[in-house]
């Protein structure tokens, strides 16, 4: 499925576009090594903490977001060196890194671990799968690929079978269940020629892409997509969401317009099952700002639940940006700025 026209030396595209079959292949995968795996007694677990940074935040960030209102017990997010000071032996941790290297998940990790958190990890190799390995920790193992961004799929599913079957996310694997199918659907849907992807990469064309979410995982698609857009297209890109947004960022939309509607679009992420307030608010804010903007691209999510609604607009996301690398001639993979940091960290 590479795309014909577009330069792609590592086969980000192919690995984009596989998403769905990701998804079908790490259930299956973690499923297998659930069978072999004893977690704690639901009783025993208080707090749960995923660690990751990068694609690994991203899976953290969707796994908390999905479990708000339905998890047991609260799940947080580590997003950095740190393990919270909550951390203790009634913690399920989660070390989460598609390159098993990523130094703050491995600091974070280790102090969770000191401090007698039940550690799961999910990744590739490295050090924290060296981890694993010399303290018989559960391992997800995360597929080879060209980029941890394109490993959505195998990085988000063995958190949630793992927290369905700790009891502590118990709709979580009857959720992926319903996704794989119409996301495969909206993927062929997607790559064909002039597809909706297609069409708002060429909207956005040079200006730089705001992305506007919601409450929940339509703020962690936001943010997905502007990652994405950073790290395909080697672009600027932001984004906030509702309603918190309306609260602050709108009024900075009163001076500089002459400035901003040259260089920034508006993207809205928009799905079925938001808030009445919330969509109101997008309305109200769209009819302030619209004047400051090149243009408003709304985006609606397809899905019918918040899980798939999530994978929808982050594969409408991934697709969004390597389309806008492709028009500009921009090779999706490689992305030397950021190994230029990790290498002057290194000295």
């Amino acid at each position: 499925m590479t795309h014909p026209q577009y330069l792609d030396t590592l086969g980000v595209w192919d690995a984009t576009v596989g998403l769905p079959e990701q998804l079908r292949a790490a259930t299956a995968t973690a499923e297998a090594v659930l069978e072999n795996t004893v977690l704690p007694r639901p009783g025993d677990i208080r707090s749960v903490v995923v660690f990751g940074m990068g694609s690994g935040a991203t899976a953290a960030e969707a796994v908390a977001a999905y479990g708000a209102g339905r998890a047991s017990v609260p799940i947080s997010v580590g997003n950095g060196y740190e393990s919270p000071a909550f951390v203790g032996p009634h913690t399920l941790a989660f070390a989460v890194s598609a390159s098993g290297g990523t130094e703050e998940t491995i600091a974070a990790a280790s102090a969770a671990r000191a401090r007698g958190a039940h550690l799961v990890v999910v990744s590739a190799a490295g050090p924290l799968a060296a981890m694993a390995a010399a303290s018989d920790l559960p391992l997800f193992e995360v597929p080879a690929g060209p980029a941890p961004r394109t490993a959505l799929g195998a990085l988000t599913v063995p958190l949630l079978l793992t927290l369905a079957r700790a009891g502590i996310l118990p709709d979580a694997g009857a959720a992926l269940e319903g996704v794989t199918t119409p996301l495969s659907r909206r993927r062929d849907a997607l790559v064909g020629p002039g597809s909706p992807a297609e069409h708002v990469a060429r909207l956005i064309g040079r200006t730089i892409p705001l992305v506007y979410g919601s409450e929940g995982l339509s703020a962690v698609a936001a943010r997905r997509w502007k990652t994405q857009v950073n790290e395909n297209a080697k672009t600027p890109a932001f984004f906030a969401v509702q309603p918190e947004l309306s609260h602050n960022e709108v009024a900075g939309w009163g001076q500089h317009g002459d400035v901003t509607r040259q260089v920034l679009s508006l993207v809205t992420l928009r799905h079925a099952g938001e808030h009445p307030q919330v969509a109101r608010r997008f309305d109200l804010v769209v009819d302030a700002i619209d004047e400051v903007m090149a243009q408003v691209i709304p985006v609606w999510a397809e899905g019918a639940d918040d899980l798939g609604r999530f994978y929808d607009l982050a594969l409408f996301g991934d697709l969004v940006s390597l389309h806008m690398a492709g028009r500009e001639g921009t090779d999706p993979g490689p992305v030397p700025a950021l190994g230029d940091v990790e290498s002057a960290l290194r000295r």
